[in-house]
């Protein structure tokens, strides 16, 4: 009897359970909660039944119902700013950063002129994200804004909208208003799965026209345009033009894959948007903390080119070079070191210059990750807690030592030290080194890109602290057929190759 009963329990709570189930799921599909990502339910995401029934597409026949569908959810945005303009320095041409140093400063003239003031007005796009008034646009829309207006398109009614959080360096904000009621919102996609030659339609506000839908296909994916440190844009031919900026660029799907962002100035049909899934992976930290913080780990780095990859003893030139590390932060404290080749990141390979600052970025600040590099031609496996970028960086203040520049003639090139006169009129606080004070043109280094002003640090990987230390380096150097100079040039650290072969004195 107790067994029976004991059997009959079992069934009805195996009953009670598949009820729930079944009431569950009714609820969830009847309230679409299904379509919402556990980032605390804060924009609309495709359900996979959605995905998978719709990874098919076609080419459209045309985009009427694209256009009704999806209009509602794009914004105008026009801003005030105050900009301020500086007094025009009579003929700048003739002004060169190292000028200074070797006579007055034109711009002490103006040191007793204030800046004037003035308004400018600009216009842009955005896209809701949330039914509660979260807009998503570009940073450049919203900079130094002091009054942000946006215009519904459903009802053409204004509200002012303040800013939440922004990016600068990824060039997005995240701005809200507050309306009457629920909004419209954007479904947002997967900017992953777009492929070349798909169909993508962009709506927004170009010239203040408003509204306007363009239709065309994805040119091409990946694209470096120099815009900043993570540089990975949807290039299309869907027309974007100014006004455009912050507004959405969708699939045929109306899912939101790209955030559109850039053009070039007198071309047609190229035009640049910021991958979604980029946004995605900020924008609770916009909405929560009003800022961004990546993972740092404190290294330059520059193009590992093959002149560069043949220095270094390479076969190719895949991974990424770096220039420099900064003392004290995570990459320093792990081991790196100038010179090394970085060919992998928490396990992704890392095949271009572009590739390690988005993956460090995007990697979460104290995880400890495993690097793998390539030093004096050996493999090297290294071990990095990821960081975040600090206020003020560390700066060497060891003076030089000599006091007489030197001159070689077979590089084309005079240096001199840096005594503590030089380094307060150019700005410079590392004084370990000699600075450029001289290149002949069609010399060695002045082809290889050595400039006047540029701070030489190493000579083929040896140490350059003071004119003494150069002077051996060069007699070195100059027994081989190339040399590899190690320069400071700004805030910025760069290999360059000098080829010294058939040079003439």
């Amino acid at each position: 009897m107790e067994e029976k009963n004991k059997g009959f329990g079992i069934k009805t709570l195996l009953l009670v359970a598949f009820i729930s189930i079944v009431f569950g799921v009714a609820v969830t599909a009847k309230f679409d909660m299904t379509n919402m990502t556990t980032a605390q339910n804060f924009w609309k995401e495709p359900s996979p039944a959605q995905v998978k029934s719709e990874a098919v597409v076609s080419v459209p026949k045309d985009f009427v119902d694209l256009a009704r569908k999806l209009s509602p959810i794009v914004v105008n945005i026009s801003t005030t700013q105050v900009m301020k303009e500086r007094p025009m320095m009579p003929f700048p041409e003739f002004k060169g950063p190292f000028d200074d140093f070797f006579g007055d400063d034109p711009n002490k003239f103006f040191d007793n002129h204030p800046n004037k003031e003035f308004k400018r007005q600009s216009l842009g796009s955005g896209f809701i994200i949330n039914k509660e008034g979260y807009i998503l646009t570009n940073f450049h829309v919203i900079e130094n804004a002091t009054e942000i207006i946006v215009t519904l398109s459903s009802d053409k009614k204004d509200y002012k909208a303040k800013v939440i959080g922004q990016d600068q360096k990824l060039d997005i904000a995240l701005i809200k208003i507050k309306a009457d009621g629920d909004l419209p919102v954007a479904t947002i996609g997967n900017s992953d799965d777009i492929q070349i030659g798909e169909w993508v339609v962009a709506i927004g506000n170009p010239f203040g026209l408003g509204g306007s839908v363009t239709a065309g296909i994805v040119s091409q994916k990946g694209r470096v345009i120099g815009a900043g440190p993570y540089d990975n844009f949807i290039q299309t031919d869907a027309s974007i033009n100014p006004g455009n900026s912050g507004g959405p660029l969708f699939n045929t799907k109306g899912e939101v894959v790209g955030l559109n962002t850039a053009i070039i100035a007198g071309g047609q049909g190229i035009g640049f948007a910021t991958p979604i899934n980029m946004a995605k992976e900020v924008l609770l930290q916009l909405k929560e903390q009003g800022k961004v913080t990546r993972g740092w780990i404190g290294v330059s780095i520059q193009e590992l080119t093959p002149e560069l990859a043949k220095s270094f003893g390479l076969k190719d030139s895949k991974g990424v070079l770096i220039s420099s590390v900064n003392p004290g932060d995570p990459a320093d404290k792990a081991g790196l070191k100038a010179g090394d080749i970085v060919t992998a990141f928490d396990g992704k390979p890392i095949a271009e210059i572009s590739d390690l600052p988005r993956t460090v970025a995007s990697t979460a600040p104290g995880k400890s990750v495993e690097v793998r590099v390539v030093r004096d031609g050996l493999e090297k496996t290294l071990f990095v807690k990821v960081g975040t970028k600090a206020e003020e960086e560390p700066q060497d203040k060891t003076q030089g030592e000599d006091k007489e520049s030197t001159q070689d003639k077979k590089l084309g090139l005079s240096v001199q030290p840096i005594t503590p006169d030089v380094a307060k009129r150019l700005g410079i606080t590392d004084t370990e080194g000699v600075i450029v004070s001289s290149v002949k043109p069609d010399s060695p280094t002045a082809t290889a890109g050595i400039r006047r002003g540029d701070v030489i640090k190493e000579i083929d990987r040896k140490p350059v602290k003071n004119v003494r230390d150069y002077s051996k380096a060069v007699k070195e150097a100059e027994k081989n057929d190339v040399a590899l100079f190690l320069i400071m040039r700004g805030n910025n650290t760069i290999y360059i190759v000098v080829k010294l072969k058939g040079s003439q004195p």
